[in-house]
C-alpha cells in the first residue's frame, strides 16, 4: 500500500455573508505575507551586512497592531508565514527564482489555505470551514476519498470561488511490468508514442478567435478613451465591463484546453 496526496477541485457558491468573510481572509493574508516580506528584506540586508541571523515575528505578533486579523482563520495567516518562507528558500537556493514578490490587492486572482483539524466536513453538497458558522453550497462532481488534509479557497477574475480540497489516500501499487511505451509531446500532434499511435491536438474553433480579437479590439479603444480622458482605469465603468467579457472567453478558451488534457 501507498500512501499519495490529491487535490480535488470544486466550484463552490458563497452566499454574501461568506463572500464578505472570503474577502476579509484574501485581504489579511495578503497583509501579513506582505508585512512579514518587509521583516525579512530588512534582515536579509543585516544579514548581508553584519552575518548575523535575526528572529521573524509570527502572524500573532501583528494582532495588537492590527486587531481585525483575530477576525479571520489564523491556519490561513500561519500558512502565508509557510509560503513565504518556502519562497525565501526557493530564492536562497536558486537565484533564479527571484526575490520572493509582494501581493498584489489588484490582482484578479485571491486565494487562502486552511488546514483541517477536524473542522472541515462535506455533507450534503455543502462545505464546513473554519472560523465560517454558515455551509457553503458545493458542486461536488465527482466523489472525494481519503481524508481532507487542507482547503484552499480562490477566486478569478469573474468573480467565480473555488474550493481545492487536498487528500490524503491509500493506494494499492499497480504491478511492475516490462513492457514501456515512449511519449514525445509535441506542437501538431500532442503527443506521439513509440507504438507509433498519435493524439491530435485540440483545435479550437474560429469563431472563438475571432470573437476574442474583436473584444480586444473594443478593450484597447475602451483604455485608450479612458486615458484620453484622464480617468483611472478602475473608475472607467465600460473598460471594467470589457475587461469581464475578454476574461470569460478567455476562461472558456482555458477550460476547453484543462477538459482536453484531462480527457
Amino acid at each position: 500500500m501507498k500512501i499519495i496526496k490529491k487535490a480535488y477541485k470544486f466550484r463552490i457558491y458563497p452566499t454574501l455573508e461568506q463572500i464578505i468573510f472570503f474577502s476579509k481572509n484574501f485581504g489579511c493574508v495578503r497583509k501579513v505575507y506582505n508585512l512579514m516580506l518587509d521583516n525579512r528584506k530588512k534582515s536579509y540586508e543585516e544579514y548581508k551586512s553584519t552575518g548575523v541571523k535575526t528572529e521573524y515575528p509570527t502572524p500573532a505578533k501583528y494582532k495588537k497592531e492590527y486587531p481585525y486579523l483575530k477576525e479571520v482563520d489564523s491556519l490561513a495567516l500561519a500558512n502565508a508565514q509557510l509560503n513565504l518562507e518556502k519562497a525565501f528558500k526557493n530564492f536562497l537556493k536558486n537565484k533564479d527564482f527571484g526575490f520572493p514578490k509582494y501581493k498584489c490587492k489588484s490582482n484578479p486572482v485571491q486565494s487562502y489555505t486552511t488546514n483541517n483539524q477536524n473542522t472541515i466536513y462535506i455533507k450534503d453538497s455543502y462545505i464546513k470551514l473554519p472560523k465560517l458558522k454558515s455551509l457553503v453550497k458545493i458542486k461536488l462532481h465527482r466523489e472525494i476519498k481519503g481524508i481532507i488534509k487542507s482547503v484552499t479557497i480562490s477566486k478569478n477574475s469573474l468573480d467565480h470561488y473555488f474550493a481545492s480540497i487536498l487528500c490524503e489516500e491509500e493506494i494499492e501499487e499497480l504491478a511492475k511490468t516490462n513492457k514501456n511505451i515512449g511519449i514525445d509531446l509535441g506542437i501538431k500532434e500532442f503527443a506521439t508514442m513509440s507504438d507509433c499511435t498519435k493524439a491530435e491536438n485540440l483545435k479550437l474553433s474560429k469563431e472563438y478567435e475571432k470573437k476574442l480579437k474583436r473584444e480586444q479590439r473594443k478593450l484597447s479603444r475602451r483604455c485608450r478613451l479612458a486615458k484620453d480622458s484622464d480617468k483611472k482605469l478602475s473608475d472607467s465603468k465600460n473598460y471594467q465591463k470589457q475587461k469581464k467579457k475578454v476574461a470569460k472567453i478567455h476562461n472558456k478558451i482555458r477550460n476547453k484546453r484543462k477538459d482536453f488534457v484531462n480527457k
